[in-house]
């Protein structure tokens, strides 16, 4: 199962689980519910309660995954934790982002650099298989927010590199490969893991 209701995640999981022998479905498409607290201290440790929550929900395997912002330079005053919630709880996707430009507002050169921690985590009926949390490429926070829709991923819109002119969500899959991209990383370790590692425990 995948263990999000995001879709744009829901589409990043499939994409892990290309050429496996698996049969990937939603949680709409299972019509199964699961909560979680997602109050862990790191994002491994949350990734792992989002996928055991969900396979206790589903009885199966569930796939999960939690990430975030790396902002050194703001200190305490940001953690890749909380990045979609730092700006409190009603706030949509384009406040946020005006939000975090408001507080880089006083950085400049290496100071905005900022780069993406991803963690992926593998359940199987409530119990914990695997998971894995790497840091990404290393980019910068822009100056401005980009025109257009801010989609759901809305870090990734002022996530620049500058070699490249674009920000995260306009780089090509061969850009993203140059840069040793945390989810093509993070692909090669979970398609290993079924491949050569994961049998289902018996009931």
């Amino acid at each position: 199962m995948l263990a999000t209701g995001n879709s744009d995640k829901q589409n990043a999981f499939r994409s892990l689980l290309e050429g496996l022998p698996l049969h990937p479905a939603t949680p709409a498409e299972l019509g199964i519910t699961a909560s979680t607290q997602e109050d862990g201290d790191t994002h491994e440790a949350i990734a792992v309660e989002k996928a055991v929550e969900w396979s206790k929900a589903g009885s199966m395997l569930a796939i999960a995954s939690d990430g975030g912002l790396v902002v050194p330079t703001l200190g305490p005053a940001w953690q890749s934790r909380h990045t979609r919630r730092f700006a409190g709880p009603d706030v949509d996707d384009a406040q946020r982002v005006d939000r975090l430009l408001e507080l880089m507002e006083p950085h400049t050169g290496v100071a905005r650099t900022a780069s993406w921690a991803e963690a992926l985590a593998v359940a199987y009926k409530g119990r914990p298989v695997a998971s894995w949390e790497l840091l990404g490429a290393t980019g910068e926070i822009s100056k401005a927010r980009q025109p257009g829709p801010v989609p759901e991923f809305w870090a990734f819109t002022v996530w620049d590199f500058p070699q490249y002119g674009k920000t995260y969500n306009q780089l090509t899959p061969q850009e993203l490969e140059s840069l040793n991209d945390h989810w093509a990383r993070l692909g090669q370790l979970v398609r290993r893991f079924f491949q050569s590692i994961f049998v289902p425990p018996l009931d």
